[in-house]
């Protein structure tokens, strides 16, 4: 399978009942509504809400979802701040048919580009796939540092690069570090922006809700033939899914439209932090009377 085919990539949530398990029935549903998209799917992600669950849910969900024989390619998150915990979950997804691997920035800690690059070096020296480095400070507390990008750039296992810092300037800068790394944009808005820059694709939120309608939208910013004011209604609509910390609202929206059962997240995150729904629902009146034009 080539990776680099793939355009788009959801950020999958993670569908929960009431009580905070996770609901198979869901996943499934949601997965397959990706795989008729033909879109590839990043499994325990930020948006699935990867630190919050219990690694026994981590695990029987990457066994759900390989188990579906699904006909897309599936990319497996790696993220914490523990490198021996986090070299074992690499350990473990590398006894998994997983295409690839995303791997955040280290949390909380903020290192420097010395730490970065020790870090980032000895997961892509644990693993046998192809590994997309991920850029998100708002998450994170620190950006991925320029000097390490340049010091990995010609690893076996640096495949690509998600920038989701919001910024032009930090896209362009990768880019020229990492020539030979797919470039994706993490930013649901600006991806239009980031593929006149040589942007190659995007790993979305907005594609949970609307897989069909987001890889449209991919495809037209790669072709360069989004206009002003469908770059402005995507941006418009895409930004109503971040109201709120992302997955609140797509899980929201999702629930209003029967898509899962329940908006339930585990804590730190909480659905009742979104009271107003009225700017989500627009959201998708929009982007559907956008798609149905095209």
């Amino acid at each position: 399978m080539n990776l680099n085919q793939t355009i788009l990539w959801t950020a999958i949530i993670t569908p929960m009942n009431r009580d905070g398990s996770v609901n198979y029935q869901d996943f499934e549903k949601l997965l397959r509504m990706q795989e008729k998209a033909e879109n590839g799917v990043v499994l325990l992600g930020s948006t699935g809400e990867a630190l919050n669950l219990d690694e026994s849910d981590r695990r029987q969900i990457l066994d759900f979802a390989f188990k579906l024989g699904l006909k897309i390619p599936l990319m497996v998150g790696v993220g914490g701040i523990n490198m021996n915990e986090t070299l074992e979950w690499v350990r473990h997804i590398e006894t998994l048919p997983a295409h690839a691997y995303l791997l955040v920035t280290p949390l909380y800690a903020k290192p420097g580009r010395v730490g970065q690059t020790a870090w980032f070096k000895n997961l892509l020296d644990a693993s046998t796939r192809p590994c997309m480095l991920y850029n998100v400070p708002s998450r994170t507390g620190k950006p991925m540092d320029h000097n390490t990008v340049l010091d990995l750039a010609n690893h076996k296992n640096f495949w690509a690069i998600k920038e989701a810092s919001g910024s032009e300037a930090e896209f362009s800068k990768y880019r020229a570090e990492a020539p030979k790394a797919m470039m994706m944009s993490g930013d649901d808005a600006l991806t239009p922006a980031f593929c006149r820059l040589g942007g190659q694709g995007l790993v979305s939120v907005a594609s949970n809700v609307w897989p069909q309608e987001t890889k449209l939208f991919v495809k037209k910013s790669l072709d360069k033939t989004l206009t002003l004011d469908e770059e402005r209604l995507w941006a418009e609509c895409s930004n109503a899914l971040f109201l709120a910390s992302n997955p609140i609202p797509a899980k929201l929206l999702m629930a209003q439209l029967g898509m899962i059962t329940t908006p339930t997240l585990r804590l730190p995150l909480i659905a009742e932090e979104l009271t107003d729904l009225s700017p989500l629902m627009s959201a998708h009146a929009r982007i559907q009377e956008w798609y149905r034009s095209h």
